[in-house]
């Protein structure tokens, strides 16, 4: 039995270190600047900016800040596989590429989804609590919102 055990650990060991060389490209811009970027679009105070960027911007725009645990397999399969989902709901990056009816539509869905604790996902807010909104944060973050409506 702990013969089998053995073979057991050691073929999950092999398969484990094997996965460790497939990495899906980052979502890294490189220090790009867009001029079609959420923040660029509205004038905003610089709180509100910085709240969206620390609780949204990870997963809905071009650029990830990635820690240690998102290079190591199979969880960066699935963060990568995230972000791309998040992507094509909504680019903050790409914001001004957007029809000024999607704009709004946008707009309202991301305050609806702060309104009620939808986003950010608490599966991203457990490992990034700066990104957790606060009762008053998401107060500011929706009085903002309905002002551009």
């Amino acid at each position: 039995m702990k013969k089998v055990l053995k073979i057991i650990l050691t073929i999950v060991l092999f398969i484990f270190i094997g996965i460790q060389f497939y990495q899906p490209a980052l979502n890294v811009d490189k220090g790009q600047v867009y001029t079609t970027d959420f923040t660029q679009a509205y004038k905003m105070p610089v709180q509100v900016k910085a709240m969206f960027q620390t609780s949204c911007y990870d997963c809905h725009s071009n650029n990830t800040n990635y820690v240690w645990y998102d290079y190591v397999q199979p969880m960066r399969a699935l963060i990568e596989n995230h972000i791309k989902n998040a992507k094509e709901d909504l680019n903050f990056n790409e914001w001004g590429t957007y029809s000024n009816r999607k704009q709004e539509r946008l707009l309202n869905s991301i305050k609806e989804q702060i309104e009620t604790k939808q986003m950010p996902l608490s599966s991203y807010t457990i490992m990034h609590k700066k990104a957790k909104l606060n009762d008053e944060q998401i107060k500011v973050l929706t009085n903002w919102l309905k002002k551009q409506e």
